[in-house]
C-alpha cells in the first residue's frame, strides 16, 4: 500500500482582538503562505487542510492534528505548515533552559509549543514529521529589539523605527505579550502543569525548519514572508533536488544574514526520512 501524506496549513493575518486586548496583530501575507503551501503540498501529493484566520483556533488546529494522528500509520507523513506571529510565555513549571514555552499565536489563543509537541507525539511511531513555521518568537524578539543595532534593522526592514519595525515584524508586541499573559496568567500555568504532569515530556520525531533564529526577526511581505517566498523559490515547482539538510542550507544561501532560517530534529527521524527530497510522500 502506498504511503499516505496528510498536510494542514495555518495563515493568520489577523486575530480575535477580543482575545488579546484590543490587538488585532494584522498581518498581509500569512493567507497567501498558507494558500501556496497547500498547493505546493497537493502537487507533492499531499490530501491538504487549510486553516486561515478566524478558523485558526486552538480546538479546529488540536483537532486537524488529532485527525491526522488518528490516520496516519508507520511509514506514513504528515507536513504542517504555520505562518502567523510567534510569541513566548513564561515557563514556571522550571523545564525550559531559557525559562520560556514559545507559543504560535492562533485566532483565540496562545498555542504552547508544549500542546503542539503533544499533538505531534499522538501520531503513531514511523510516522515522518515535517514542520514549517515562518513567524518568530516574541519573548526573544523583545530582547532582540534591544539589542540589533540601528542599520541592521534598516537592513531587514527598510526602517530603524522600532514601531514600523515591529509592524513588520511577525512578532506579537511586548506590550500585549505582557497584557495578555498577566490577564491569562493561571489558565496557563494550570495548562503548563498538565503537560508536565506524569514525568517527562513527550517528544515526537519530526523535523522542524523555521523562518529564523531566537535572536533575530521574522519579516512579513506582500505576497509570501520573507522565509515561505525564498522556500517557494528554492523548491522551483518541484525542481528542487536534495534532502532536508540540502533544502535548509539551499533556503539559507537566499537568505540575508539578519533572518537566518534554522533546522532542528526533536526526538529521532529516521536516516530514511532525513535523507529524503522533501516533501516526499
Amino acid at each position: 500500500m502506498a504511503p499516505t501524506g496528510l498536510s494542514l496549513h495555518i495563515g493568520l493575518n489577523t486575530v480575535d482582538p477580543a482575545r488579546y486586548g484590543g490587538w488585532d496583530g494584522r498581518l498581509l501575507a500569512c493567507e497567501y503562505d498558507a494558500h501556496d503551501m497547500a498547493e505546493l503540498a497537493r502537487a507533492a501529493g499531499f490530501a491538504d487542510t487549510v486553516l486561515l484566520t478566524s478558523e485558526a483556533t486552538v480546538d479546529n488546529v488540536t483537532a486537524a492534528l488529532g485527525e491526522a494522528a488518528r490516520r496516519l500509520r508507520d511509514g506514513d507523513v504528515l507536513l504542517l505548515t504555520y505562518s502567523g506571529h510567534g510569541g513566548q510565555l513564561p515557563d514556571e513549571t522550571g523545564d525550559e533552559a531559557d525559562a520560556l514555552d514559545e507559543t504560535l499565536v492562533l485566532y483565540d489563543r496562545e498555542f504552547l509549543d508544549d500542546e503542539l509537541q503533544r499533538e505531534l507525539a499522538g501520531c503513531a511511531d514511523g510516522v515522518r514529521i515535517l514542520v514549517l513555521l515562518d513567524c518568530c518568537h516574541s519573548g526573544t524578539a523583545i530582547e532582540t529589539r534591544d539589542r540589533l543595532a540601528p542599520e541592521v534593522l534598516e537592513e531587514q526592514f527598510g526602517t530603524a523605527d522600532r514601531d514600523e519595525v515591529e509592524a513588520a515584524a511577525r512578532l506579537m508586541p511586548a506590550v500585549q505579550q505582557g497584557a495578555a499573559y498577566q490577564r491569562d496568567r493561571g489558565f496557563f500555568q494550570d495548562l503548563q502543569r498538565e503537560l508536565r504532569a506524569g514525568g517527562g515530556r513527550e517528544t515526537a520525531d519530526a523535523v522542524l525548519i523555521s523562518a529564523c533564529q531566537d535572536d533575530q526577526l521574522a519579516a512579513d511581505g506582500r505576497k509570501n514572508g520573507k522565509f515561505t517566498g525564498t522556500l517557494l523559490k528554492t523548491w522551483d515547482q518541484g525542481a528542487f533536488q536534495g534532502d532536508h539538510k540540502t533544502f535548509h542550507r539551499a533556503i539559507l544561501r537566499h537568505m540575508p544574514p539578519s533572518q537566518t532560517p534554522n533546522l532542528h530534529v526533536t526526538g529521532r527521524p529516521s536516516d530514511e526520512f532525513m535523507a529524503q527530497r522533501p516533501f516526499t510522500v
